[in-house]
């Protein structure tokens, strides 16, 4: 087991190239490589898989905005115990909303974090489809619709909800320790 996850951990040099390339890309814009990368490089056609629907789901252009993205993963990875994924989320949050206290707030209690109503309501949703996806009603989609968010918002929220629940699976499974660096970002 390495200090980062209870499974083998390659070395960057012994990664297919473009995982090589895509992780130290990475590593230049940030200044260091998140664990996620290292940790599921385990299984490189997985991380290459996880890596491209992440990209699918948090960088393209829709009805929300990039740290309302980063919102549901939060407050979802929280509900999920995922200390990896609220830390580093967290981060990436705080930059987005340019809002050093929104990742604390909404990783223990969004409903009293300083939210939109229309955040709040997308949040209550994102968290059903995260703990209780099963009791999803017309109803819980009429509440997000009634806050302007498209069948095609609802679907990518749900869809975020969705792949961070298996985020936060592996994260857990893996044992995946946040970086250091992740703690201080933006605060």
């Amino acid at each position: 087991m390495s200090d980062i996850s209870r499974f083998p951990v390659p070395e960057i040099k012994d990664l297919p190239g473009d995982l090589r390339e895509r992780i130290e890309g990475i590593q230049e814009k940030t200044g260091f490589v998140p664990n996620v990368f290292l940790v599921l490089a385990h299984r490189p056609d997985e991380l290459r898989a996880f890596m491209q629907y992440h990209d699918i789901l948090m960088e393209k252009d829709s009805g929300l905005s990039k740290a309302e993205r980063e919102m549901i993963v939060v407050a979802t990875s929280a509900a999920n115990d995922c200390q990896y994924c609220v830390v580093a989320h967290g981060a990436i949050l705080r930059i987005r909303a340019k809002n050093s206290l929104i990742a604390d707030q909404v990783a223990i209690n969004h409903r009293k974090a300083d939210l939109s109503n229309r955040q709040s309501v997308m949040l209550d949703f994102a968290l059903k489809v995260a703990t209780d996806s099963a009791s999803i009603s017309d109803e819980d989609i009429g509440k997000v619709r009634a806050e302007g968010f498209s069948m095609d918002d609802v679907w990518d929220i749900g869809a975020i909800a969705s792949f961070f629940a298996l985020s936060n699976r592996m994260a857990n499974l893996t044992s995946m320790r946040p970086n250091e660096e992740f703690f201080g970002m933006a605060r």
